[in-house]
């Protein structure tokens, strides 16, 4: 193992879906290689599988497998292209063993191909998402938030994966202050000097003055204006219907949002093929692409490669910092 490079551990994804031929395509590119020492979480089935799915012999990178002891392969293997436990008990396994690793110090870097919750839920995952999971598994008590990551633009929210319902209880002042602050140390580590951060109003209109609800006046301003006065650079509320042209046309490098689809829209539109999604507030760099299993492209050899690039690169980045 060289010294020189980060290590980093990799994840298939969900054996159901595209991320087994994503990982195989990625390790395939010798660029690849040379970024970084793998540490491979699957056994030789799920590595030929891969290979098979993507057209790309990889038996040289068996030497680099280390797959869980307590993965369960199913007999007659995975049923594909639709949520169940059986992949979803699987991937959960392979990320345990990712983050025992990180833990342990053996890894410096997480890569994990995409998920279904469907699954997830399925093998008994009881956290809304994997981010509220790797919280429990690593035993982390202070604020996270999912980042979503297209070139030269990062997003974190306030409140995640949700109901709407439940948004309005969520936007607090402490939350909106710690994941400003959350921001803009990630973009710190990634590498961004002086991170310019717009946060978003959740009112129509930034609320038009208390007109259409006080959430701008009683808890994002003075979030904001707290931050400010510590050194950071945020700026806002401004109304999410245009945040992201001015973010677009390079004001910001960051965006603050109140809930999940408030930003995610945006940014997939803005970049869906390159997405990435960063487990923010962890002791580790986590990555993924921000695209999830998309069950009807398995075995079509179209899964498009530029999230899963983008999430290594990031990975590696994160890591040497």
């Amino acid at each position: 193992m060289s010294l020189q490079l980060p290590r980093v551990a990799v994840t298939f994804g969900d054996p159901a879906g595209i991320g087994p031929e994503l990982i195989a395509r990625l390790l395939d590119r010798p660029e690849t290689r040379a970024a970084a020492d793998l540490v491979l979480l699957a056994d030789e089935e799920e590595l030929r599988s891969a290979g098979a799915d993507a057209g790309v012999d990889l038996e040289w990178a068996r030497d680099l497998l280390r797959p869980s002891e307590s993965a369960e392969r199913p007999t007659g293997g995975f049923q594909r292209k639709t949520a169940t436990a059986e992949g979803g008990r699987w991937a959960l396994a392979h990320l345990r063993t990712a983050l025992d690793l990180a833990k342990a110090g053996e890894v410096d870097a997480i890569l994990f191909a995409p998920l279904n919750k469907s699954s997830l839920h399925l093998a008994g995952m009881t956290q809304s998402d994997e981010l509220r999971w790797f919280e429990e598994a690593l035993g982390v008590e202070g604020f996270t938030s999912e980042l979503n990551v297209v070139p030269s633009l990062w997003t974190a929210r306030v409140t995640s994966h949700v109901s709407i319902a439940e948004v309005d209880a969520g936007i607090t002042y402490e939350r909106v202050a710690a994941a400003g602050r959350l921001l803009d140390e990630v973009l710190r580590g990634a590498g961004v000097a002086a991170p310019r951060i717009g946060v978003c109003a959740l009112n129509p209109h930034a609320g038009e003055n208390g007109r259409f609800g006080r959430h701008e006046l009683d808890i994002i301003t003075p979030a904001v204006a707290e931050l400010r006065s510590s050194g950071i650079d945020l700026s806002g509320p401004f109304p999410s219907d245009t945040i992201f042209l001015r973010a677009r046309a390079g004001e910001f490098d960051g965006i603050l949002t109140m809930y999940h689809d408030q930003g995610q829209i945006a940014m997939k539109l803005m970049g869906f093929d390159g997405g990435v999604t960063i487990a923010g507030g962890l002791p580790i760099p986590i990555c993924t692409p921000a695209h999830g299993t998309a069950f009807d492209l398995v075995g079509r050899g179209e899964a498009n490669t530029g999230s899963i690039q983008n999430a290594f690169d990031l990975a590696v980045r994160l890591a040497r910092r």
